[in-house]
């Protein structure tokens, strides 16, 4: 999250950069070799700094009151949204809001070059509903795209490439959600961010850490270069003011024209060349391979609804998002297998226990049978299926199963549906990165909105003259396979772990939650759900609470404070192994979770991250005193 305290005070201006493909800002040779021992150096301080126990984060990660309330990663982003739902906006155009600054102050984690996923509760319709701006592959694009002489490509040689990228949804999603839902245009929801991307705002260690993990790879991209790196090659300096005038000129160009400006025209044309032909500098030290996105693909793309998946779990309606995201669908078995055990009366090691077989065996099932539903039979009833969890359940012994555990069969459970054999994901492990925005306004609307561009840094590939990165969400397909359900094809839509979650309680708006951390997404929110309704925490404790995330692999990945703690030490002694939870950038972390809770007396608790990610902002519009 960037510190942006000061961002109000800061002077406009294009921050300095050096010459055109930044040739006098590269180092070769001994020289680059010696950058990157120091660059490797510094890489471990910062990880030694946030494995370290981090100061609480200077602005609220939590606030109660009334009015409308918002959360996010980072203060402007949320502010911006409290001033829409002060001046009268509703929990949509608040979030729509919130995003398009986000897309400037967290530029490594989402923006208009990737696409996701928004659930949204209407108060007077008393309705549900979703909608998919997943990313798409290009029309041409094949099973056998990543591969080159019969093997798939290494991960690294896939995500940075014109190959990874998936036709951006995310204007187009702004767009409809408006349109449908919102009450303000996108011009007006854009201004805040144009402001914001001009003015700039202050770099924190979390965004220069981000920097670094990709230094390698953006140092060979001009473009990206130039945005995010000073003259001399290096990250910009902690502290420094960052400001993106390209971007605030796209979205000054939505601003005026729609969507339309971004699926047609200079910026489409663009985006297909930067696919077609990345533009890196002929002294690049890797390969960035060319994608076959064209005019077309972008011209075509549209932002669906979808059915939005429905369970209960002790007398809560949860509504998550479905296929192509499997985070409602694995959210929902999970809590169907735990319906059968009293966990408010067991010890917390014994509850987790349980909690961490639920996971292996739901994960096995959404490796298997979980894909974009427009290609793919997904048996989604059968999965939901209190009686397929029942199955699933009884599988569950004292000791930890060893993984990968066997996937179920659904289609006992489901009207015809077959069952699909399939290779593990080749993305079920990885802690990964993204957003999340949690809006509720004065009337009860409330949204819970997800949206990414996959990798921390996504393909690593800046638009020239617009300024935003390009996501490398075709990586999450099981690219290494051509016979899996979530194999490439042409026009498809990669499986998401994304789970914005809405739970009513007597149908009425309880809470809104979600998280960013690529498969962890689906076990952080699980997680919540278990503390808040389980075990009686409050949302703030329950955010905070220590993390671990069991995906049907040979060791839980688990935070220090998990690790350390005596209930790690019971889990053990019962067969659970665990390996730290460390993204690239060094930060040892699961997710970084945003929630809202209608509190009885009509009030709004809001809650973010008080420390992951550098922390988060949670403001409600009328705090209590």
């Amino acid at each position: 999250m960037a510190d942006v305290r000061d961002a109000g005070d800061v002077v406009s201006g294009r921050p300095p950069a050096g010459p055109a493909g930044r040739v006098n800002g590269r180092l070769h040779g001994k020289e680059k070799r010696m950058r990157l021992h120091l660059v490797a150096a510094a890489t471990a301080v910062l990880a030694l700094a946030a494995a370290a126990p981090a100061a609480p984060a200077s602005e609220p990660p939590t606030s109660i009151g009334g009015g409308g309330a918002a959360a996010t990663v980072d203060r402007l982003a949320t502010q911006a949204a409290t001033d829409t739902l002060r001046r009268g906006g509703n929990a949509t155009d608040a979030a729509v809001t919130a995003a398009a600054v986000l897309g400037v102050t967290e530029p490594f984690s989402c923006g208009i070059g990737g696409g996701g996923f928004m659930v949204s509760y209407d108060a007077r319709a008393r309705e549900v509903t979703t909608n998919d701006h997943r990313e798409r592959a290009p029309r041409a694009m094949r099973p056998d795209a990543f591969f080159e002489n019969g093997a798939a490509l290494a991960s690294n040689a896939a995500r940075y490439s014109g190959l990874s990228v998936g036709v951006p949804g995310t204007v187009r999603g702004w767009a409809r959600e408006l349109r449908a839902h919102g009450t303000i245009s996108l011009a007006e929801a854009l201004a805040p961010a144009i402001r914001v991307a001009r003015r700039g705002f202050v770099i924190d260690a979390t965004f220069a850490a981000q920097t670094q993990e990709n230094l390698d790879y953006f140092d060979d991209v001009p473009a990206t270069a130039e945005l995010f790196l000073d003259p001399d090659g290096t990250p910009r300096d902690v502290g420094t003011v960052f400001r993106n005038p390209d971007l605030a000129h796209t979205y000054e160009l939505i601003a005026q024209r729609g969507a339309r400006a971004f699926y047609r025209g200079p910026i489409a044309d663009t985006i297909v060349q930067t696919v077609q032909s990345p533009p890196v500098a002929a002294t690049a030290n890797h390969v960035f391979r060319p994608g076959v996105m064209d005019a077309r693909d972008l011209r075509t793309y549209t932002a669906p609804w979808r059915p939005p998946v429905h369970s209960t779990y002790r007398g809560v309606d949860v509504f998550g998002m479905g296929p192509p995201s499997s985070g409602g669908s694995t959210v929902a078995e999970a809590l169907n297998i735990l319906e059968g055990y009293d966990l408010g009366a067991l010890s917390r090691a014994d509850a987790l226990h349980l909690q961490l077989e639920a996971t292996r065996l739901a994960f096995a099932d959404r490796g298997e049978f979980v894909a974009d539903p427009d290609f793919h039979d997904v048996p989604l009833a059968g999965l939901i299926s209190k009686d397929f969890a029942a199955t699933r359940r009884a599988l569950i012994g004292e000791t930890a199963a060893a993984s990968p555990v066997a996937p179920g069969d659904p289609s006992a459970f489901e009207d015809g549906a077959g069952n699909r054999a399939g290779e593990a994901s080749a993305t079920s492990t990885r802690v990964g990165t993204t957003t999340h925005i949690t809006v509720a306004d004065k009337r009860g609307d409330v949204v819970s909105y997800t949206f990414t561009i996959e990798s921390t840094g996504g393909s690593g590939l800046v638009v020239p003259g617009y300024g935003f990165l390009l996501n490398n969400e075709l990586t999450d397909f099981n690219f290494d396979s051509t016979t899996h359900p979530n194999r490439v094809e042409g026009g498809k839509r990669p499986r998401s772990s994304m789970a914005p979650t809405i739970a009513l309680r007597d149908g009425r708006p309880w809470l809104g939650i979600g998280s960013p951390g690529g498969s962890t997404i689906i076990t952080t929110v699980l997680g919540i759900l278990v503390e808040r309704i389980d075990r009686g925490s409050t949302l703030p404790a329950a955010i905070a609470a220590p993390r671990a995330s069991q995906r049907n692999t040979a060791t839980t990945v688990a935070e220090p404070a998990f690790s350390e703690s005596p209930e790690a030490a019971a889990l053990a002694a019962r067969g659970h192994q665990f390996s730290p939870a460390l993204m690239a950038s060094g930060a040892r972390e699961i997710g970084a979770a945003t929630g809202i809770e209608f509190l009885t007396r009509h009030g709004l608790l809001a809650a973010a991250e008080p420390v992951r990610r550098g922390g988060g902002s949670a403001l409600v519009v009328r705090p209590d005193r």
